[in-house]
C-alpha cells in the first residue's frame, strides 16, 4: 500500500468518518476510495473548524481531522490551527508537504516549522515505512493530558510511495488518566466545605473528561453554586437550579453577584487563563485549582490549593472528601437554590424591555430570548460567533447537557461559528444545530453555508443583520464618523437561497419564534440547510461587560 492508503487504514481503525478538506491533496482520494467521507469546504479555515467542531462534540471521542496541500493550503489553514490550539481542541492537521527535493528551499511555506507554535506536535512522515510510528505518536498526544491539535506532514512525494508490509503495524492507543495527590484533594475539600459562600467555576477539562455528573454531584452535596468559563459553558446544565450561567466577557446579573461575594472559588477543569473572554476573579479571593496541566498552576491567579488530575478523578475523590467533612446534611439546605433563582429572575426582570422588545428593527436580544423559548435546549446544538453575538446570548441562554453550546473565544477569527456548528452537526446529527452570527461574520465566510447546502448537513444559520460592523466600537471611531466605514450592506437571504438552501428574511419581531420552528422542520423533515436572516436594530448595550 502507498503511505496515504496507509494513512487512511489507519484513520479507519481510530473510528475516523469524516474528512474536512480543501482543496487537493492525495489524501483526500485515498480517504474517500477507503470509506471515509471527504467533507471539501469553500476555505481552509472553515474546514479545519468543522474538525474542531465534530472533536469539541464528541469530546475527542472520535477525532475531527483536517487535510490540505502543501503552500497555500497550509498557509490558510493556520487560523483554524490557532483557534484549535488556544481552545485546547483535540484534532489531527494532515498538512500534504514539499517534495523532500524543495524542502528547505526559501521562501516555500513550511509546515514543520511554522505550525511549531500552534500545535502540542507536530512531525513529518520522511520515510513510508515509518508511517505506522508517527501516527501512533499523533494520536497518542492528541489523548494525554492537556487537549490540543497535532499535526502529521506528508511530503508530496513520500505520500504516494509504498509502505512494506512488514512495517505497517496499527493499534489505537487509550487515554491514560491519573488521579490527585490525597493530601492536596482533603486539603482543598476542607477549605471548600469550611467557605462561606463558595463558588465551583468549572471549565471545558470537565467535559473532555466526561464528568459532568460527578460536578453535579459534588455541587448538590455542598450545595454550591456552579458557574462556567466560556468554554465550559453547558459543562454544568444552565437549568440546574444551583447554575450561574457562564462567567464571560459580559455574564448574567447572577453569576456576578455570586463571584464578587465568594470567599472561594474552586476551577475545576479551565487553566485559569485571564483573558478578555473570561471573567476576571476579583482579589482576595481563596483559590482552589484542579487541572491536568501543571503548566496552569500559579500561571495567572495565585492558588491556595492546587490539584493536579482528571477532571472526573478529582471530582470523585472530593465528593468523598467533602462527605467525610459534612456527610449529607447540606443536602436539604435549599438557601443558596432560593438565593440562585431570586437573583436571576431579577436580572432577567431588568433585562425584559430588551427581551421581549417589540419596536423594529428587530432586538437582536429578541431574538435570542424567542429562540430559547421556541427550541428547547436539550434538543439543541448552539454556537455564537465573535463580537455582538457573543455578548448577546451568552448571559441569557441556558444550555442544558453537555456540548450543547459551543463557546469560544480567545483567538479566533470572524466566522468561526460557521465551520463549529457543521462539525457539531456531523457529530450529533439528532440535535437542532444552530450558529448565531453577524452580517460581518458572513462576510467571512458566508459561501461556507454553500458546503452545508452541497453536503446535505442540515444546520441553522442566524444572520443577525444590522447593516453595521463592530457596534460596540464604532461609536468612538472617527474613520465612521468621517467615512462610515463601519456600515455594510446586503440581502444574505437572497444569498442563502441563490446557494440551493432554505432562507427567511424577518423584519417583523412577532414572527421571531414561527420562524424558527419553520427552521426546524425544514431541516428535519427535508433535511436542508438553513438561513434565517433577521433584520436587527445596532445594540451597544451588553450584559455585565467585564464587571470588575
Amino acid at each position: 500500500m502507498k503511505t496515504v492508503d496507509a494513512i487512511t487504514e489507519i484513520l479507519k481503525r481510530e473510528g475516523v468518518e469524516y474528512l474536512p478538506c480543501f482543496p487537493t491533496t492525495p489524501v483526500i482520494e485515498a480517504c474517500a476510495e477507503g470509506g471515509i467521507r471527504p467533507i471539501v469546504c469553500r476555505q481552509e479555515r472553515v474546514g479545519l473548524g468543522i474538525a474542531d467542531g465534530y472533536s469539541r462534540v464528541t469530546n475527542g471521542e472520535k477525532m475531527g481531522v483536517f487535510a490540505m496541500q502543501y503552500g497555500p493550503g497550509a498557509e490558510n489553514a493556520y487560523s483554524g490551527a490557532a483557534t484549535a490550539y488556544s481552545d485546547s481542541t483535540p484534532l489531527l492537521l494532515l498538512p500534504l508537504g514539499h517534495p523532500r527535493e524543495r524542502q528547505g528551499v526559501l521562501p516555500l511555506y513550511s509546515s514543520l516549522e511554522s505550525y511549531a507554535s500552534i500545535t502540542k506536535s507536530i512531525e513529518q512522515i520522511n520515510m513510508p515505512d515509518r508511517t505506522s510510528q508517527v501516527m501512533r505518536r499523533a494520536f497518542a498526544a492528541l489523548r494525554q493530558g492537556r487537549p490540543g491539535p497535532v499535526a502529521v506532514e506528508i511530503p508530496a512525494d513520500v505520500a504516494m510511495e509504498d509502505v512494506s508490509e512488514e512495517s505497517f503495524f496499527y493499534a489505537p492507543s487509550r487515554r491514560v488518566a491519573s488521579q490527585a495527590d490525597p493530601r492536596d484533594v482533603e486539603a482543598a475539600a476542607r477549605a471548600l466545605c469550611s467557605a462561606r459562600y463558595p463558588v465551583i467555576m468549572a471549565g471545558q477539562g470537565v467535559m473532555y473528561a466526561q464528568a459532568t455528573e460527578e460536578l453535579q454531584e459534588l455541587a448538590e452535596l455542598i450545595q454550591v453554586p456552579v458557574t462556567t468559563t466560556l468554554l465550559g459553558k453547558s459543562a454544568f446544565s444552565e437549568t440546574h437550579p444551583l447554575a450561574l450561567g457562564s462567567a464571560a466577557l459580559t455574564s448574567s446579573g447572577t453569576v456576578v453577584h455570586f463571584i464578587r461575594r465568594a470567599d472561594v472559588v474552586f476551577g475545576v477543569g479551565t487553566s485559569f487563563t485571564r483573558h478578555n473572554m473570561v471573567m476576571t476573579i476579583p482579589a482576595g479571593k481563596t483559590m482552589i485549582q484542579a487541572t491536568n496541566d501543571s503548566a496552569d498552576i500559579n500561571k495567572d491567579y495565585n492558588i491556595d490549593y492546587p490539584i493536579v488530575g482528571d477532571a472526573k478523578l478529582v471530582l470523585r475523590q472530593m465528593i468523598e472528601a467533602c462527605r467525610e467533612i459534612v456527610g449529607d446534611s447540606r443536602k436539604d439546605n435549599d438557601a443558596t437554590i432560593r438565593e440562585v433563582g431570586q437573583e436571576r429572575d431579577a436580572f432577567i426582570n431588568m433585562w425584559a424591555h430588551k427581551l421581549t422588545d417589540s419596536s423594529r428593527p428587530i432586538s437582536p436580544y429578541r431574538v435570542i430570548w424567542d429562540f430559547m423559548h421556541t427550541i428547547p435546549p436539550q434538543d439543541a446544538i448552539v454556537t455564537h460567533d465573535s463580537g455582538s453575538p457573543r455578548d448577546q446570548i451568552v448571559p441569557f441562554y441556558r444550555s442544558n447537557g453537555p456540548r450543547t453550546y459551543l463557546g469560544w473565544g480567545k483567538s479566533h477569527g470572524l466566522g468561526t461559528g460557521l465551520g463549529l456548528v457543521i462539525g457539531a452537526k456531523l457529530a450529533q446529527p439528532d440535535k437542532v444545530c444552530v450558529n448565531f452570527m453577524g452580517d460581518a461574520a458572513f462576510g467571512m465566510v458566508g459561501l461556507d453555508f454553500e458546503t452545508a447546502v452541497r453536503s446535505n448537513i442540515p444546520i441553522i444559520t442566524v444572520v443577525l443583520n444590522n447593516s453595521h460592523m463592530a457596534a460596540e466600537v464604532s461609536a468612538m471611531a472617527d474613520s465612521h464618523r468621517l467615512y462610515n466605514t463601519r456600515d455594510l450592506g446586503g440581502n444574505y437571504a437572497d444569498m442563502g437561497r441563490a446557494m440551493g438552501g432554505y432562507a427567511e428574511r424577518i423584519e417583523d419581531p412577532n414572527e421571531v419564534s414561527a420562524a424558527f420552528t419553520r427552521a426546524r422542520r425544514v431541516t428535519e423533515q427535508e433535511e436542508r440547510a438553513v438561513l434565517l436572516e433577521f433584520i436587527t436594530s445596532i445594540e451597544t448595550e451588553a450584559a455585565h461587560r467585564r464587571p470588575f
